[in-house]
């Protein structure tokens, strides 16, 4: 796992996404089941466990969750953001009404079990980058409306983020370049228009291709679809000069091989459009 801290979600991502989450799964009525089976003043203790090893994220998710149906709950986190639970590790204890732990129970572990599968997929393909010095990243491939929550997710697992949208940094990709008229011309284009500030990366399928963004002048290049072996020269020829991102169809069984090329990134989209929710449930505890 990377050694960079896993930095808290700001409370209104987190309150904004539980509120359209609670707000779906208690419609117009609320929890009709336990309203009409459990006592009003129930009262009870629970502890949401791993039932399977995994990586944990969500926790901020799941206490904003309990928070909301009933402020009196006590949601106790048992383990960090970001730690690895083996089978039945106790990732948090509850006490308080059973209406609002109940009521809140899907939706907390919607979101624990979605963003800890994300973490947990993001664990193991920074395990497969040990001893080289390349750095597994997201992408844009998230859900609508979870970016902010799944991105946080994916460096609890000891990833790292590319950007967040299209508005924080500059990445030219085929069509610009087409459109443009070329990787000169688009290089020069957003060097002109963007601002100083604005990190400039340009995507390539070809060792030719890299030379023109080279030239050009890009401090970023996403070689797209390359060999190992078209990857290790394309780390012999920049030399250095720019950060290169390799990219496109990265699984698990070819990960090690392309972070031995000696590249900087591996942009991996299945992180968090193809991860397996964690299994995780909460139980009662007498």
């Amino acid at each position: 796992m990377s050694d960079a801290p896993v930095l808290s979600l700001p409370r209104h991502v987190v309150r904004e996404a539980v509120e359209r989450a609670l707000g779906e799964d208690l419609g117009r009525r609320g929890d009709i089941t336990s309203a009409s089976v459990l006592a009003p003043d129930l009262a009870g203790s629970w502890e949401i466990r791993a039932r399977e090893p995994g990586t944990i994220a969500g926790l901020a998710c799941a206490a904003e969750t309990f928070a909301a149906l009933d402020p009196g709950i006590r949601f106790a986190p048992a383990c960090a953001e970001g730690a690895r639970l083996g089978r039945g590790g106790i990732v948090a204890r509850l006490s308080g009404n059973a209406h609002g732990v109940l009521a809140g129970e899907r939706t907390a572990l919607n979101f624990l079990g979605h963003l800890s599968g994300i973490a947990t997929l993001t664990a193991r393909y920074v395990a497969l980058t040990e001893g080289t010095k390349a750095h597994i990243v997201c992408t844009r491939k998230t859900t609508p409306g979870l970016r902010a929550l799944e991105k946080h997710a994916v460096a609890a697992g000891g990833g790292r983020n590319h950007r967040f949208g299209l508005d924080d940094a500059v990445l030219i990709k085929d069509n610009h370049v087409a459109a443009a008229g070329g990787i000169a011309a688009a290089v020069g284009a957003a060097r002109a228009r963007a601002g100083h500030m604005l990190a400039i990366e340009v995507e390539v399928d070809s060792l030719a291709q890299l030379e023109e963004a080279l030239a050009a002048g890009a401090g970023i290049v996403l070689l797209d679809n390359m060999t190992p072996d078209e990857l290790r020269e394309a780390v012999r020829i920049t030399a250095g000069r720019a950060v290169l991102e390799a990219s496109g169809g990265v699984t698990e069984a070819t990960c090690a091989a392309i972070a031995a090329t000696g590249v900087d990134l591996i942009s991996v989209g299945r992180l968090t459009h193809s991860a397996p929710a964690l299994d995780l449930g909460l139980d009662a505890v007498a």
